[in-house]
């Protein structure tokens, strides 16, 4: 499983068979991009102005390195569209430990602790990034309660999904974290046809496997109701794949919405 893991690839740049960036869209101003994340919304108005006043808006490519493991953050970064990779790095080997899609915090711990990053941050999809001067940020969170509850509901649920990730590599089957993610993408979702978020390299990265094995996996689905056709996932027979695939919230609930 870790040789599966460490496959990284360069392929975690844009690619040709890479889906169009994700994301809530470009922003005008930092005040706008501001106003979109939800974390925010409850900060007292001065706050929010401190915090406008000092962050700026910044688009990176895809493939650039954001910033590297060892380097001491000095930006809170909100990533607001597109997607990064998050690495560990030893020698020239490369791990994916964190996909980071938008709207969320770009590992936030190192920054409020200012200690360095255990990862670097590498772009997988054009981005655009709001940056706050990590000081400024520290020196806000503990004048304003609104702004303290939101970053421990960041670091909750970013923390709740790295232990459902872990969790899921350790005690489902490759063909069982395949059936998940797609179900996810469809019945969880409430719809029965969706595009693949990601380039199929980075999704068998993220659970944890070859490319050849999601590859057998994929082709696998069909005898559940499942078909991966291209760049999209049909479901087909809805009860097969719930009876084959069935929803655990201790490995499948979504906690982003964790309140603020």
């Amino acid at each position: 499983m870790m040789s599966d893991m460490n496959q990284t690839e360069n392929s975690l740049s844009s690619s040709p068979e890479d889906p169009a960036p994700v994301g809530t869209g470009a922003f005008a101003t930092v005040t706008e991009a501001l106003e979109s994340v939800r974390w925010l919304r409850g900060l007292r108005r001065e706050t929010f102005e401190a915090l406008a006043a000092q962050s700026f808006l910044h688009r990176v490519p895809a493939g650039a390195l954001l910033f590297d493991q060892a380097e001491t953050p000095a930006f809170m970064q909100i990533l607001l569209s597109g997607a990064i990779a998050c690495l560990g790095a030893r020698g020239g080997q490369e791990a994916l430990i964190e996909f980071v899609r938008p709207v969320d915090f770009v590992i936030p711990a190192a920054g409020l602790t200012s200690r360095p990053y255990l990862m670097r941050a590498r772009v997988a999809l054009d981005a655009q990034i709001v940056l706050t001067p990590a000081v400024a940020f520290r020196a806000l969170a503990p004048a304003d309660p609104a702004l303290a509850a939101a970053v421990i509901a960041i670091l909750g649920a970013q923390f709740r999904r790295q232990v459902k990730a872990r969790k899921a590599l350790a005690l489902r089957s490759a063909e069982e974290r395949v059936g998940a993610y797609l179900m996810a993408l469809t019945d969880g979702a409430g719809r029965e046809r969706a595009p693949l978020p990601e380039s199929k390299q980075v999704i068998a990265t993220l659970l944890g496997m070859t490319r050849e094995t999601l590859s057998r996996s994929f082709s696998a689905m069909s005898a559940y109701g499942l078909r991966v056709i291209g760049d999209a996932v049909v479901l087909s027979d809805p009860d097969a794949a719930r009876a084959r695939f069935p929803f655990d919230p201790q490995f499948d609930a979504d906690d982003a919405d964790l309140p603020a």
